[in-house]
């Protein structure tokens, strides 16, 4: 499960005469990924779509267009069922006929009434003046204008106008009409030639006789029964839409599947009467392909496995040539036009390479079961190389650990596995995957919900139920002090595995790659620095400046059976020996990288970040419990929280001389014996904020606890062995939704 299926280079090499039929094989076999052709071989040429590709691109992008005017979705099919050549012309032309009547009368209604409203809008200024638009127009002796002013502008340029016996102003909502008789011998149009100073927008008269309120309604009333007759167009869109959707989405992926056929020799090699497909296969799916081929075509075609892709990431060294890997003339199996191609085309391999097209093999990650769904969290970082390590799996067992050991409540773990169980049921894809990530996750955080002492929404249950747990807690309260610090432990020793695991993998990649000095040099020197460090840290050489908690958590954390002072001081001297040692490989090897030698440490102590997050989403646990419920302190102030809850318990606890009052509480304020507003108020109240509290705390949790672990296998672990850029798998074919086999 750390390496991705092996894959296998092919190629197809066959008569032109066949090639339909070839097609045909591989895309039901769907499982070749196909190489294009570069054009880098004298005497080939990239293929030719085979007949009938044109109109088949025809009809699916006709067939496209349809379903997005009809806006149909991908959910609207009852049953899948086979669709021939004859329905589908037919059909085809039918609902296209239809549905472009509808949507061209669709788009005329709309214009009009786009039409109707903007003289809707027009009309406004002159309706603001209620002034009939016939009187607006249509005089021998007096000139009008029309236009957006201010009132006091006009009157005052008329007033000083020339060649204007007499102008009269009719002013509305920052529109005016103005009427002027111009002088004897005046030239036409002395009216508006007065006003050319003025800030003035000239306003065209709507040919109408109606008076502009009239005129107005009358729009309406236009509008209105437009838009009556575009609800009916839509209505029968939406008909139509019923009835043709199953078929829409049937051709759409007969007509996807035929295209790609027709379009797939574009990625061969071809002469005159040959061709050659190559692409990459997985290994276990090769002689089954090749069974396909010779089923299909028999001995016109040949099938041959050039390279079987290794995983060694070391250039052109990557893969491993099988058998001759040069195409030996076509032979019988391939006829004369095999022959042809043989003589024409350059060996199948050079050195190990391929004929054509990228080398690098398409990554199919190998991540069944459980670990499967982690996948996304992986590409989400990028998509693992062929030469690479797929982290996959180790995800899977440190992700859900990290996270659930975060957040550690039954509560909350039981509302995280519910939410990934909808999201798993419910959906498909990514968002399925995500559930079960989400479901892991929840399932561990009520695990060490249980060990924090049967935690659940930040309350010990063990106290209610009168256990006696070995846990105190999560280092919140006064009593359990000493297991927060046992926690920073704890995190600090995880982070140490986590990263030995990480720095294991790149020796191991590295000596694969290389050798096992390459090895030492990039991945042992940092073991080496890695583990002395941490190894003397916790060794009794200059224990003075070390912190007794250091070696004081093993016996807490194993509730005595453990007892750990510290390695020997001679422990310590050979860790310092192999820092040393490191340090030395380090400069041998990558001399730039001395300059992140204290990275181990950083790196180990940035694990730090889970106690952290642990004790950061339970004290915000604590603060909703305790504003709501309220809590004490027993034991003169050494002792561990405890919740409230009622009016009864708050006054035995004030009543108490052991008992240190933390906050009272807003339920405590009601009291069943005495119902008052107060009580009640108070009691909503708390359970508003407990539950709103809550919420709050459960999504932080995904952006704290989620993000953070995120964060330490993208960083911390990955940034030692892990790239990613591979190349998805495509493999030519359809996994057919909609349709069925002839």
């Amino acid at each position: 499960m750390l390496r991705p299926e092996r894959m296998s280079k092919v190629s197809v090499t066959g008569s032109k005469r066949v090639i339909d039929d070839v097609v045909e094989a591989a895309y039901e076999h769907h499982s070749l990924h196909v190489t294009e052709y570069d054009e880098r071989y004298e005497g080939f040429a990239p293929g030719e779509s085979l007949d009938g590709a044109e109109t088949v691109n025809e009809r699916l992008v006709t067939v496209r267009s349809l379903e997005s005017v009809l806006d149909v979705e991908g959910d609207e099919v009852d049953a899948a069922r086979a669709i021939d050549d004859e329905e589908l012309e037919r059909e085809l032309a039918d609902v296209r006929e239809r549905v472009n009547a509808l949507n061209d009368r669709q788009d005329e209604l709309r214009a009009e009434i786009r039409d109707r409203e903007e003289e809707i809008d027009r009309m406004e200024p002159f309706a603001d003046l209620d002034i009939d638009l016939d009187l607006l127009r249509g005089y021998d002796s007096l000139e009008v204008v029309v236009g957006e002013a201010k009132p006091d502008a006009v009157e005052a340029a008329l007033a000083d106008a020339e060649g204007i016996d007499a102008a009269e102003v009719f002013a509305g909502r920052g529109v005016v009409a103005v009427f002027a008789k111009p002088a004897d011998g005046a030239e036409a149009g002395v009216l508006q030639d007065s006003l050319v100073g003025v800030d003035i927008a000239l306003l065209e008269v709507p040919e109408a006789g109606a008076s502009p309120s009239e005129y107005v309604a009358e729009l309406e009333r236009e509008r209105e029964e437009l838009r009556a007759d575009l609800d009916e167009v839509e209505a029968e869109l939406a008909d139509v839409r019923e009835e043709a959707a199953g078929f829409l989405l049937r051709a759409e992926e007969q007509l996807t599947i035929e295209a790609e056929k027709k379009e797939a020799p574009l990625s061969f090699a071809t002469t005159e009467n040959a061709f050659v497909a190559e692409g990459w296969i997985p290994t276990a799916a090769y002689a089954d392909f090749e069974a396909a081929i010779a089923d299909a075509v028999g001995d016109h075609a040949e099938v041959e496995e050039l390279e079987r892709a290794s995983f060694t990431p070391d250039g052109d060294h990557h893969t491993e040539a099988v058998g001759d890997a040069g195409n030996e003339g076509g032979s019988a199996t391939a006829g004369a036009d095999a022959a042809d191609a043989s003589a024409e085309r350059e060996p199948a391999t050079d050195g190990g390479h391929a004929a054509h097209g990228d080398d690098d093999p398409p990554v199919v990650q190998d991540n069944g079961g459980a670990a499967g769904p982690f996948e996304l969290l992986v590409q989400g970082f990028g998509r693992p190389k062929y030469s690479e390590f797929d982290p996959t799996l180790l995800v899977f067992l440190t992700f859900p650990l990290m996270f659930g050991f975060m957040i550690g409540d039954v509560g909350y773990g039981v509302l995280y596995a519910g939410i990934g169980a909808f999201l798993y049921n419910r959906y498909e894809g990514a968002f399925r995957e995500l559930g079960a990530v989400a479901m892991w996750a929840g399932g561990f955080t009520i695990l060490f919900g249980i060990y924090f002492g049967i935690d659940v929404f930040g309350y010990h249950a063990y106290q209610l139920l009168g256990l006696h747990w070995p846990v105190d807690g999560k280092g919140l309260s006064p009593a359990d002090i000493d297991w927060a610090l046992s926690f920073l432990v704890v995190s600090v020793l995880f982070g140490l595995a986590h990263l030995n695991v990480g720095h294991a993998l790149s020796f191991v990649s590295n000596y694969q790659q290389h050798d096992l000095r390459h090895a030492m040099y990039e991945g042992g020197s940092w073991l080496l620095i890695l583990n002395g460090a941490w190894v003397w840290i916790f060794s009794q050489h200059v224990s003075g400046p070390k912190p007794d908690f250091l070696f004081e958590s093993f016996s807490i954390l194993t509730f005595g059976a453990v007892s750990f002072g510290g390695f020997p001081v001679a422990v310590g001297y050979a860790a310092i020996a192999a820092v040393l040692a490191g340090v030395v490989l380090l400069a041998i090897g990558e001399p730039p990288e001395l300059a992140e030698v204290l990275s181990p440490i950083v790196n180990v102590i940035s694990y730090a970040r889970i106690m952290a997050v642990l004790l950061a989403k339970g004290g915000m646990a604590l603060a909703v419990n305790l504003l709501a419920f309220g809590a004490y302190i027993d034991d003169g102030g050494d002792g561990s929280f405890h919740f409230i809850f009622s009016a009864d318990y708050l006054a035995e606890v004030q009543n108490t001389a052991d008992y240190e009052l933390v906050f009272a509480g807003m339920t405590t304020a009601f009291d069943p014996a005495s119902v008052g507003l107060v009580g009640v108020v108070a009691l909503v109240a708390g359970v508003v904020v407990a539950v709103v509290g809550h919420v709050v705390v459960l999504l932080l949790g995904v952006t704290s606890a989620g993000i953070q672990a995120v964060r330490l296998e993208y960083v911390e672990f990955f940034g030692n062995f892990y790239e990613g850029g591979g190349d998805s798998y495509l493999p030519f074919g359809y996994d057919r939704e909609y349709t069925t086999e002839e």
